[in-house]
């Protein structure tokens, strides 16, 4: 009978931990309105990329700009005022009360104005990081009052996933362990990311703790609010292993098809009788079903607790039609690894 084989051959196998966790971004910002008036210029919309400092939004500015024109103009003429009441005083033409007194106004004017500039200023909305525009909660000609809000700033390039990890094994968390985020539907990797903290409170209902990982995602493609199967790794190690297609379960045991010749099959004859070994031929290759305890399946392969040894061949296709000390004959090597 024509088989396949596989080697049985160490292969690395991550114990990990994990739950679905909920990604944020690291840079996130909810825009309110600085000063109130009526929208008068909305320059960005919905899902536009912006820079710091990009102006967003223009509020009406007119009754602030006649305000801040005529303090100005009151300005110039309490300094010109002061200066002329210094030269009379030092003439001896006036007194240092009067000079005094037209000081005083002008440094009030100069506080007024600065506070008009300062809100003339705050109705005009700018970024304040980079990101990408959010909903927009107004329009062109709203009428919005200071702390309104207006939207959100959210830089997807740089994000963090929020994973639930069981606290039994808080003990064996460490910042930088890597951690697998992946399709909850397909298991499909996604990304990789890094512990970056641990909480140091064990929430008392569940007996959760809280990971943080940073993730790079400079192409955008993972977005704040996803949801992703998301698994820390605790450690990795090296285990002896075969491939999922060796495997036949029955009566609650794990079996493979060693490939081995006639002294193999002497040394292990099964329920096959002396009379029937003694007619097999010692040029073939037979199928000896060998039982092994497995762990945890991961990609694709089992490690191997017991029953093999590292080089063993494996027989991976016809399984169910194998029995112990079937000849076989190997039609491809190394097919399922």
């Amino acid at each position: 009978m024509p088989v396949s084989t596989a080697l049985a051959e160490p292969a690395l196998f991550a114990e990990q931990v994990g739950s679905i966790g909920s990604l944020e971004a690291v840079e996130k910002v909810q825009l309110a309105a600085q000063a109130g008036g009526r929208i008068e210029q909305l320059l960005v919309q919905q899902g536009d990329l912006v820079r710091a400092g990009q102006l967003l939004v223009v509020l009406d500015q007119s009754q602030l700009q006649a305000e801040v024109a005529s303090l100005r103009a009151a300005r110039s003429k309490d300094r010109l005022n002061y200066e002329r009441f210094q030269f009379l005083v030092n003439a001896g033409a006036a007194s240092a009360i009067q000079r005094d007194e037209i000081r005083q106004r002008l440094i009030e004017t100069s506080a007024d104005l600065k506070a008009r500039e300062a809100d003339l200023a705050y109705k005009d909305l700018r970024a304040p990081i980079q990101g990408e525009i959010g909903d927009l909660k107004v329009k062109r000609g709203d009428v919005i009052k200071a702390g309104d809000p207006l939207t959100s700033l959210i830089l997807n390039q740089r994000l963090f996933v929020r994973i639930d990890v069981p606290a039994k094994v808080r003990n064996r968390l460490q910042l930088g362990q890597t951690v697998l985020l992946s399709d909850p539907d397909s298991n499909r990797e996604l990304a990789r990311a890094k512990v970056t903290s641990i909480d140091p409170s064990i929430k008392a209902g569940d007996q959760m703790l809280l990971v943080k990982a940073e993730i790079a995602n400079p192409s955008g493609e993972l977005r704040n609010g996803l949801r992703l199967r998301s698994r820390v790794v605790l450690n990795q190690r090296s285990q002896l292993s075969v491939p999922v297609a060796a495997i036949i379960q029955g009566s609650g045991q794990s079996y493979v098809f060693k490939l081995g010749k006639l002294a193999d099959l002497q040394r292990n004859p099964g329920q096959i009788k002396p009379e029937a070994l003694k007619q097999l031929p010692a040029d073939r290759s037979y199928a000896i079903q060998t039982r092994v305890a497995l762990g945890p399946i991961a990609n694709s392969r089992y490690p191997v607790l017991s029953g093999l040894s590292p080089g063993d061949v494996i027989i991976t296709s016809q399984l169910l039609n194998l029995r112990h000390g079937t000849a076989v004959a190997v039609a491809s090597a190394q097919e399922g690894r």
